[in-house]
């Protein structure tokens, strides 16, 4: 089940959020452990086991940890991380693993199919973060094995993230309320974050699929513009979609009393390739920056060492993508682009020209993600520079372009802090007139059904693009 589904939108939520305000306090918290473990089996029963089992080992660790002292310690973090880590390399990346040797040795003779259990990567690197914190003693341990399953498991987050400290919601968990200002701004921020979803990032990834068509022969035919229009929509695509979700989870979180950390910042916006890391997934550069990055020494090391420590970080930020060379190099992609930005361009660029450079590096990067297969890969960067010998437009570039400059204007928009600020503009408006008020207020009621009324014709319309009544 999806946040983007009919399943979840007419049927569990609406039924979640009924029990759940109609239980006493004290049932609050049972009722969200029940519902988030629906949700969870409901894309895998039989990993609902996991989950539990991963919880289970990180509360004992942990007050292992707690109540331990010297060598003893470091013993129960160490079991802790390699029952955590061990799990995630076992259903993530073993059968990656089998396949390189199977390419390079011709062993095994036959490779296992391993199911990807949901959400694995975010539920686990929570749990490392408690875990590990509780070692430092920067949060207590958790005496309740429910609270700390409760914690990992939110069907909120627990799919699509963001990553979640424990730290973060540790006093909700016990303590929380939700004001009418809290559930109205909820409501706001997922309906926000759903149209988004279902209307924006859907009708780009079906843009992406006419030009960009994946394993096909007429992906090594495409024009040059056809490939640049492609990843311009599929960057357009994966920024509306990843960042939809993170709006719907703290959405949700907000309308029972959660306050998750924003995750995204308008990367679109960044001056530079260092910038744009700090505004995409922050929970996920934050991770890797305390748990990896700082461990290993940060920068405050010799240069030999900065590079090591950033190059470990980069790798294991690519894997974490995904079990395949394409992310491996991605990540190691950006790392050159980070040490160049250090060590050679450092501030010489007028902030246009950065803002732009640090653009083009990350479009190109997206190809990098978005193509698992070399010979794809290839086709794309060499078609992107004019090498396949297919032109640089045709007459198919030039309609899809012209039936969806509307759907890019607005995706576009949607990438940048406009929204945002014309809230806050309108908000101080309202104060200079009653009219002015009334108009505010209008839009602030209107808002949330519109846009949930138009995700579900969108969701009605499954391929569904509003803007292709708009065009040229």
């Amino acid at each position: 089940m999806v946040f983007s589904s009919f399943a979840f939108l007419l049927v569990f939520f609406p039924l979640h959020m009924l029990a759940y305000l109609l239980v006493p306090e004290k049932l609050k918290n049972p009722v969200l452990l029940a519902s988030s473990l629906v949700f969870y089996a409901w894309g895998g029963p039989r990993f609902v086991i996991l989950i539990v089992s991963e919880a289970l080992a990180s509360w004992f660790f942990a007050l292992r940890i707690e109540a331990s002292e010297g060598g003893l310690r470091r013993l129960w973090l160490i079991a802790e991380l390699a029952c955590l880590l061990g799990l995630l390399g076992y259903f993530k990346y073993w059968t990656f693993i089998l396949a390189n040797t199977h390419s390079l040795f011709g062993v095994p003779a036959e490779i296992p199919s391993i199911v990807l259990p949901i959400g694995i990567s975010f539920y686990t690197f929570q749990l490392i973060s408690y875990v590990v914190d509780v070692y430092r003693g920067s949060i207590a341990a958790q005496p309740s094995y429910g609270k700390l399953l409760l914690y990992c498991s939110l069907f909120h987050q627990c799919i699509a993230g963001p990553i979640v400290r424990y730290e973060t919601v540790a006093a909700e968990i016990d303590h929380r309320s939700a004001s009418e200002r809290d559930i109205y701004e909820g409501v706001r921020r997922f309906s926000i974050g759903l149209a988004k979803k279902v209307v924006l990032a859907n009708s780009c990834a079906a843009v992406v699929d006419s030009l960009l068509p994946i394993g096909s022969p007429a992906l090594a035919t495409q024009a040059m513009s056809g490939y640049w229009l492609g990843m311009v929509f599929y960057a357009l695509q994966i920024y509306l979609d990843f960042s939809a979700y993170s709006d719907m989870a703290i959405g949700m979180g907000r309308m029972i009393g959660f306050h998750y950390l924003e995750n995204f910042d308008h990367p679109y916006q960044c001056s530079s390739v260092q910038d744009f890391w700090r505004r995409w997934h922050i929970s996920l550069s934050s991770f890797f920056r305390d748990y990896v990055y700082f461990p290993l020494g940060g920068s405050r090391c010799s240069r030999t060492e900065y590079i090591r420590n950033m190059a470990v970080v980069w790798f294991l930020t690519g894997l974490w993508h995904g079990a395949s060379w394409n992310y491996i190099l991605w990540g190691l992609y950006f790392l050159g682009f980070l040490l160049l930005e250090r060590f050679v361009i450092q501030d010489r660029l007028p902030k246009p020209l950065s803002h732009l450079s640090a653009l083009l590096v990350v479009l190109v990067g997206w190809v990098l993600f978005k193509f698992e297969s070399f010979a794809d890969l290839g086709s794309v960067l060499a078609g992107m520079i004019g090498a396949n010998g297919a032109g640089f437009t045709n007459l198919a570039v030039h309609t899809v372009f012209l039936q969806n400059i509307f759907l890019l204007a607005a995706s576009m928009l949607a990438c940048t802090g406009f929204g945002p600020w014309l809230r806050t503009r309108l908000s101080s408006l309202a104060g200079t007139g009653d009219s002015a008020v009334r108009l505010f207020g209008a839009l602030e009621m209107l808002t949330p059904p519109l846009l949930l009324l138009v995700s579900l014709a969108a969701l009605a319309g499954a391929s569904y693009n509003p803007f292709i009544y708009f065009q040229f």
